[in-house]
């Protein structure tokens, strides 16, 4: 899978959840949830939505590995390889 497709997946499943956050707008290196200002069931949704679109469900012992964009492309990478 490629970094475009990813970074599309991640980006609209955020935007289902904070839709007035736009790609180019979100420190890849701060974490998503204060940098989208989103709370822990907005979070919830998000991981939902992502899990729609790219067919990967994150754990709860994963979230730390997933609290960036970076972090979260890196990790869909991975998980799609």
């Amino acid at each position: 899978m490629n970094q475009d497709c990813i970074q599309t997946w991640v980006i609209e499943a955020i935007q289902t959840v904070a839709p007035e956050i736009e790609a180019n707008t979100i420190n890849p290196d701060a974490e998503l949830r204060e940098e989208c200002d989103i709370d822990s069931m907005d979070f919830l949704n998000f991981l939902s939505a992502l899990k729609t679109s790219s067919g990967v469900s994150i754990p709860e012992a994963d979230y730390s590995k997933v609290n960036t964009l970076n972090k979260m492309l890196q990790y869909l990478r991975e998980k799609n390889e």
